[in-house]
């Protein structure tokens, strides 16, 4: 790709080093003026700001609690999160709409190509400048507010510049996006097959055998040598811990896991202790070798839940959202566990799940009686073994998959970053027909957040 034929050296303080002679460097308050207008969501439809732009708000995004303490975007705004735990969350709005107090609104003055910047201002160098520019006590709380983001210096092209980097960016990006695209498709066949593997293991055995009717009608036939029974037979449901607990004294640290701890595929992030005293009530509690199974949608849907065999301690406590399963000595913990990951454990709870939108539960009982098939102790052994050889196989695959997109992901940003500094010149490319394709962010829960923050006026 051709360069500029000729640049000049920016100021030392300012994040890019050279500009084509035809560019401007131009503080960020001569390009665009702050809207603080409060409104309600009730008159304005509420939207999120994340990785995906500016969108209608999101299912999963986390909800203030005042919907009467909006912020105002109106369409050609530019959003942008200033919480440093967001990092390139933003974009330029199609909508009329409200969002939260934490996000900076930016209404662009009128001869600038609002997409130009759509670009710029979620590009990897701006936002590690924009970060650079906040303040706060620890990184996940770091926040830049309007007072020092005006004064960062952004690059300028002419205007016919802008419009051709543009349309030049709206191809280079959809097309790697097509790549992205085909990867992640990969990846959820992956998460389907993975899905199987557990299914046909822990319901049918991988093993030629004799086969019984199970008497249940979504399992249909069973190795017959399995005993078909419902999960109270073979475990306890929320079973005490008082016995270990009364040994231990107020200042003891027990492991604490809340729900985010806890992964869809049975991670487990036991870094947070805390004294028996400040989670003797309030929390759901368990013991190694338990099994925690999330209740509260969607998390239950999505497969939250774990074997604590490496809990690291005796003993720990977490979120009233865990139902917790002692293994009786029918059943090895981790089989227990896998049963609980099985499609249709999931699938039938959803089902009989009860309350309100947003907080339905699965309910103990349908726990208790869910019924399954359960061969011998040494089965469940050879059954685990089989399902983690596959598994491990089809792990190593997605970690492929998951690096090339990676990587798609770093050229896509040094594109984005080379074209909207002026480092390449593509005023000449020739741009073929294409099929735009916008980025479809894999994990995004928008920016909305119960944390009020009073919004500081510039004088």
């Amino acid at each position: 790709m051709s360069k500029y034929t000729d640049y000049y050296d920016t100021p030392e303080a300012i994040w890019f080093t050279a500009l084509p002679k035809s560019w401007q460097a131009l503080k960020m308050r001569e390009l665009f003026s702050e809207r603080v207008t409060k409104v309600s969501d009730k008159d304005y439809e509420p939207l999120s700001v994340g990785y995906m732009g500016v969108v209608p708000q999101l299912a999963n995004a986390a909800k203030t609690n005042n919907g009467n303490n909006r912020k105002l975007i109106k369409s050609g705004d530019f959003a942008i999160n200033s919480r440093s735990d967001r990092k390139g969350a933003g974009g330029i709005s199609k909508y009329d709409g409200s969002c939260s107090m934490i996000i900076t609104v930016l209404k662009p003055h009128n001869e600038i190509n609002g997409n130009f910047y759509h670009y710029l201002l979620r590009s990897y160098y701006f936002s590690e400048e924009f970060y650079r520019n906040g303040y706060g006590i620890v990184d996940d709380l770091w926040t830049t507010k309007w007072k020092t983001m005006r004064n960062i210096y952004l690059p300028v092209p002419p205007r016919s510049d802008q419009d051709k980097i543009v349309h030049y960016l709206d191809w280079k990006v959809s097309e790697v996006n097509k790549l992205i695209s085909v990867k992640r498709r990969q990846v959820s066949s992956y998460r389907d097959l993975r899905r199987a593997v557990i299914d046909q293991g822990i319901l049918h055995g991988f093993k030629e055998t004799k086969q019984k009717d199970s008497g249940v009608y979504w399992l249909g036939e069973v190795p017959a040598t399995w005993e078909v029974m419902p999960l109270k037979r073979i475990c306890r449901a929320n079973a005490s811990i008082a016995d270990v607990v009364k040994n231990m004294s107020d200042a003891d640290l027990v492991t604490f896991l809340p729900m985010e701890n806890v992964s869809e595929t049975g991670e487990v992030d036991c870094s947070i202790k805390k004294p028996i005293a400040d989670v003797r009530t309030g929390f759901s509690s368990f013991a190694k070798s338990d099994v925690v199974v999330a209740k509260i949608t969607p998390c239950f849907e999505n497969g939250k839940g774990a074997c604590l065999d490496d809990l690291d301690t005796d003993i720990g406590f977490g979120t009233t959202e865990f139902i917790n399963l002692r293994p009786s000595e029918k059943v090895l913990s981790k089989y227990l566990y896998m049963i609980t990951m099985t499609q249709h454990f999931r699938k039938l709870g959803e089902e009989v799940m009860t309350g309100s939108a947003g907080q339905k539960r699965v309910s103990v009982n349908y726990i208790k009686n869910f019924t399954v098939a359960i061969p011998s102790l040494d089965e469940q052994k050879d059954i685990l073994d089989e399902i983690d050889s596959r598994l491990a196989q089809i792990d190593k695959a997605v970690e492929i998959e998951r690096q090339d997109i990676k990587l798609l992901q770093e050229l896509k940003a040094r594109i984005i970053s080379e074209a909207v500094t002026g480092q390449i010149d593509v005023r000449s490319v020739v741009i073929p027909e294409y099929e735009y394709l916008e980025d479809q962010s894999e994990e995004d829960t928008g920016e909305d957040s119960d944390t009020e923050e009073t919004e500081e006026q510039e004088e």
